[in-house]
């Protein structure tokens, strides 16, 4: 039996969630990323006025952006006054990520329809077994592998009918093989790739789209003279070990080789749950206390939703910080007992940042809540709400 596994990966995913509430930029260029204040202003005559990139002023990036502003350059992780230089004109839209999580599950509901199983990847993209459902195996002369696409164009027209998003699948014998297909053809794509189709299909790409090369690994193989995915399967696995170290060398040479026997991972118990923004100019401990006191109180709520929501509690609560030098700082506290209530995380989370340096402006604040328990198992001991005798930082 032919193994077959499939990524579904939703295409330019926020930005469409933004597109199906703002059909009138359908075919614009679009950028996701602003904060409440690119909020659209509903005119009188029905209208909505937009907020453009050319306005923006601040230290924001890129979330995401419809493929009409991505033919500008304008890519997820840019900052949006790079963005803007590039792209002037296009639109600029606030980050609604309770909406995102919102449609992400509906469109993986819809996928359990056809499958008893997936795994999670995260909030726009899953992997699916699809081996052992009725008809994966089936084929004819004209098309060997006609069953499995037609079952994987199912899925792709059902998440379309039911959410109004595409999605672009690829289809392999594997996981890494399927994730390089995903992107091959976007937007709405499905392209099956087998065994037989590497040396002609995958080879001559870029070696950087293997998911696990990352842009430090890409420059030192280029570096080495090795540009593409055939080049990294022709070089030699001791030559590759000798420049990588024995486990990243002899991965790289399977992985070009699209050698790749994962299973698929059905764990769907979060070991941690956070809650992070990224500010729109730094900010300071001391010079913008009573800002970053809404703001720190507002993710600590959040977070004491999200672990209500899953029924469960956190055993650890942990704050997160990306410095004006780019430096990330984390702090983490284990508590006595697990807990779920916003003012009690809210209090460990302070004591989090009266253990941290605070001297220096900051760009993003995160919470984290880990070690997470069933709330049916979770126990408040007394004297966990009294308030600390110390003084927080905000």
């Amino acid at each position: 039996m032919r193994r077959w596994i499939a990524h579904l990966d939703m295409d330019a995913f926020f930005a469409s969630v933004e597109l199906l509430r703002y059909p009138e930029l359908r075919g614009a260029p679009v950028v996701v990323g602003g904060g409440a204040r690119h909020q659209p202003q509903r005119q009188a005559d029905g209208t909505c006025r937009f907020a453009r990139l050319r306005d923006y002023a601040g230290r924001g990036v890129v979330t995401t952006a419809t493929y009409e502003a991505r033919a500008f350059g304008v890519h997820s992780g840019l900052g949006l006054m790079k963005a803007a230089a590039l792209a002037p004109d296009a639109v600029l839209l606030p980050t609604d990520f309770d909406e995102y999580k919102r449609m992400s599950r509906m469109f993986k509901r819809t996928v359990l329809k056809h499958v008893p199983q997936i795994e999670d990847r995260g909030i726009d993209e899953i992997y699916i077994d699809l081996s052992d459902v009725a008809g994966a195996q089936d084929g004819d002369a004209d098309d060997p592998n006609a069953g499995v696409r037609a079952i994987a164009r199912r899925i792709q027209q059902d998440v379309q009918a039911s959410t109004g998003l595409s999605c672009s699948i690829g289809l392999s014998p594997n996981k890494l093989l399927s994730k390089i297909c995903s992107d091959m053809e976007k937007p709405h794509g499905l392209t099956l790739i087998t065994e037989a189709d590497v040396p002609a299909r995958i080879w001559p790409l870029p070696a950087r789209r293997i998911n696990g090369i990352g842009p430090k690994a890409n420059a030192r193989l280029e570096s080495l003279g090795i540009r593409t995915i055939g080049e990294l399967a022709a070089a030699q696995p001791h030559w590759l070990i000798e420049h990588f170290g024995r486990s990243y060398g002899a991965w790289l040479h399977a992985a070009a080789n699209a050698h790749d026997e994962r299973p698929l991972s059905y764990a769907r118990d979060p070991k941690s749950v956070s809650r992070e923004t990224t500010f729109e100019r730094d900010l300071h401990a001391r010079h913008d206390r009573a800002e970053l006191g809404l703001i720190f109180t507002r993710l600590c709520e959040r977070l004491a939703a999200d672990l209500q929501r899953r029924g469960v509690a956190a055993k650890s609560i942990g704050v997160k910080l990306r410095q004006d030098d780019f430096r990330i700082l984390t702090r983490e506290l284990t508590l006595e007992h697990a807990t779920a209530d916003a003012a009690t995380i809210r209090r460990q989370a302070g004591l989090c940042l009266k253990r941290m340096p605070l001297e220096r402006r900051f760009r993003l604040l995160g919470v984290r809540a880990g070690h997470l328990l069933p709330a049916a198992d979770a126990r408040t001991g007394p004297g966990e709400d009294e308030a600390p005798q110390l003084s927080l930082p905000f």
